[in-house]
């Protein structure tokens, strides 16, 4: 089983437990929008998909509190890019 994208309001960021560390997604909550501002993968992760699953983790967890996101962050930009079908969580207006 992998490991599960977690939130953690208090930190402002979603996580995800890799073999090298911890994956992070930082945001910051104002009101029903959620601005996503940065994702950081541990150097020996990257390029095996963990910023694309927690991304799309992080998503998950923000669509079932029905919030928008301002997808700040060029990882979070180019997931979407690839992800159309995900349009709908974006802000009309950040």
């Amino acid at each position: 089983m992998s490991p599960e994208v977690v939130d953690h309001p208090a930190r402002r960021r979603f996580e995800l437990e890799t073999p090298s560390g911890l994956a992070v997604l930082d945001y910051a909550r104002s009101g029903t929008r959620l601005k996503l501002l940065h994702t950081e993968v541990p150097e020996a992760d990257r390029g095996r998909g963990l910023g694309s699953r927690l991304v799309e983790g992080a998503l998950m967890k923000v669509r079932e509190q029905e919030l928008k996101i301002v997808p700040i962050c060029p990882f979070v930009r180019a997931w979407l890019a690839q992800h159309p079908e995900m349009g709908f969580m974006v802000a009309e207006h950040p």
